[in-house]
């Protein structure tokens, strides 16, 4: 029963931290002249350091909690890297979903 709980919890907090999460945020602004690698790990550091302006250097707004927030986007932008690089070096790759 714990195991459950436990495991229910999780996935609740990962959906919580999904919306504020940094990579999403500044894949999802496509400001021009923004980091692109590893963008999500460099908002949430800094904002660490105590950055003032996220919106106009990233695009978006660091999150509430970046220190919470550094572990998942690290890992969503590693996940994401070869993407990444394609995009920074022009390649265009022309992607779609559905079944």
């Amino acid at each position: 029963m714990w195991a459950a709980m436990n495991k229910t919890l999780l996935g609740v907090l990962m959906l919580l931290q999904l919306g504020g999460c940094a990579s999403v945020r500044t894949l999802d602004a496509a400001k021009p002249g923004a980091p692109i690698v590893y963008s999500g790990t460099r908002l949430d550091w800094y904002a660490l350091q105590g950055g003032c302006c996220a919106p106009e250097r990233f695009g978006a707004q660091a999150p509430s909690y970046p220190g919470l927030d550094l572990p998942a986007s690290a890992l969503l932008d590693t996940l994401l890297l070869p993407l990444s690089v394609l995009t920074v070096i022009g390649i265009g790759f022309q992607a779609s979903g559905g079944i």
